[in-house]
């Protein structure tokens, strides 16, 4: 590796999560909800409380469902309201992104939001990957007004997409961050650094602990589900935080 300092953002899908992601060293946190579906906007209370906790930055996922990211007008002000939200409670920046139909960046409807948002900084999440011509999409998410782009590269993993995220960095030559994501982890790290360049990385370093529930009812699987697991809950290890960020540091 090089002597160079990768900026590290953690995703963080509870209050927990997002403290866990400080401690660890974590330069930026992108907070969301909802991890089954990739991720969605969190409630304003818990968007609050890890502002109020946090003195890293802290991102918001401006997302008003799972599936695709072709919306209506009334998610599309949903979504306008939410930002609302977020600049009053003095976060550092959001992450969304708006498709049309056809596969492309919908970049008038990006772009009115990016104004409405300043001076917070934007993120185009992985809507990105869902484009179909990515180099025409990196052209729009400039011109659209976005300070990064998170991608793994149009594949399932960064580590799948890194040719192409090279390619991007290259060619976005400084007008635009582009920084990888999805199952970056202690043995993909270094590879994805390395062939891209990324200057900033975007992991999870996902832990699981035991919830702490004396009594349980077993005879439940889930809330809403029985695939659920109630007994366990999602949060971040903050030595997965350091041990990465020795491996691209060194």
């Amino acid at each position: 590796m090089n002597n160079r300092k990768v900026i590290i953002e953690i995703v963080a899908y509870n209050i927990e999560s997002a403290m866990k992601a400080q401690e660890g060293g974590a330069d930026r946190v992108e907070f969301c909800d909802n991890p089954a579906e990739g991720g969605t906007t969190p409630s304003y209370g818990a968007i609050a409380q890890v502002r109020q906790h946090l003195n890293i930055d802290v991102f918001v996922m401006i997302r008003p469902r799972g599936g695709d990211f072709l919306y209506s007008v009334e998610e599309y002000h949903a979504m306008k309201k939410d930002i609302e939200a977020c600049k009053r409670l003095s976060v550092d920046g959001i992450v969304f992104g708006i498709l049309k139909a056809d596969g492309t960046l919908d970049k008038e409807k990006c772009k009115r939001l990016i104004d409405f948002a300043r001076p917070l900084k934007v993120t185009c999440h992985r809507a990105f990957d869902m484009t179909k011509d990515p180099f025409q999409a990196l052209e729009d998410c400039i011109d659209a007004g976005f300070d990064k782009i998170l991608t793994s590269g149009q594949q399932q993993k960064a580590i799948e997409g890194v040719d192409l995220i090279r390619e991007l960095i290259l060619k976005a030559n400084g007008r635009i961050v582009v920084m990888p994501g999805s199952g970056i982890d202690e043995g993909t790290v270094k590879e994805i650094v390395s062939k891209s360049s990324a200057a900033e990385i975007h992991f999870s370093a996902r832990s699981v602990r035991e919830s702490k529930m004396q009594f349980r009812n077993d005879k439940i699987g889930g809330m809403g589900t029985d695939e659920g697991k109630n007994w366990e809950i999602r949060t971040v290890d903050p030595e997965r935080i350091r041990a990465i960020r020795g491996m691209v540091s060194g």
